[in-house]
């Protein structure tokens, strides 16, 4: 069947528009499809990279459950050697250095924690490694040390558990007012509900924080009364 006339003036236009931009067209596909495939690889590597940490990961907890620390630090290096950008590695290094702590190796426990504070995208394991590490100056006397691990900012969920090795600190050093005045701001900061909170609470009283509490209290009363 023969075209009528506007449908070749149609079918003109058509292949002069193809014959103009048909190179970029093929192009823009070529560099769409290129960028889907690499997306979906990198999707994929991710995916598989992941289920292999997760793996690893399992077999070390089994090597926990088994006290086996040599086997506990295997897994660990292998996860943040070759899995460093999955969460299983700050994970798998926070595990490795509680592991080597209970087998009296403060060295790899701290090498582990240090490993956590340097490379960890994730603030919250970052922030029990510096706690925990801080913990370790405490042990060692290093008490400047200790203080400055605790400095800058932290989430606002470790807030009180930062103030109760502060306080620690500061008692180590003889510094009572600023124990006091840290245990009395990590009780304020804990919930209602933390197991912590007790133990806190023996600290602050053993400071004299009950009696000043109730010391500031009748003054106050005291002063209310007089006006």
């Amino acid at each position: 069947m023969a075209y009528d006339l506007e449908e070749q003036e149609q079918l003109d236009t058509l292949k002069a528009w193809w014959k103009q931009y048909g190179n970029l067209v093929t192009w823009l596909l070529v560099i769409a499809l290129s960028a889907y495939a690499a997306w979906a690889g990198w999707t994929s590597y991710q995916r598989n990279q992941s289920n292999q940490a997760s793996q690893l990961y399992d077999e070390m907890q089994k090597a926990v459950q088994a006290k086996d620390n040599a086997k506990v630090q295997r897994a660990a290096n292998d996860l943040v050697e070759k899995f460093a950008k999955t969460p299983y590695a700050a994970m798998s290094a926070l595990t490795a250095a509680k592991s080597a702590f209970d087998a009296n190796d403060v060295k790899v426990a701290k090498t582990q924690l240090h490993w956590v504070v340097d490379h960890s995208s994730v603030d919250e394991y970052k922030s029990i490694a510096k706690i925990r590490l801080a913990g370790l100056a405490l042990d060692e006397k290093a008490y400047d040390e200790g203080l400055s691990l605790l400095s800058g900012e932290f989430p606002a969920e470790f807030a009180g558990d930062v103030a109760d090795r502060k306080g620690d600190i500061y008692l180590a050093q003889n510094k009572t007012v600023e124990a006091r005045a840290a245990f009395q701001t990590a009780l304020d900061k804990l919930k209602e509900k933390n197991p912590g909170r007790q133990l806190i609470q023996l600290k602050l009283d053993a400071l004299g924080g009950a009696e000043a509490k109730v010391a500031r209290t009748t003054s106050a009363a005291s002063n209310s009364t007089s006006k």
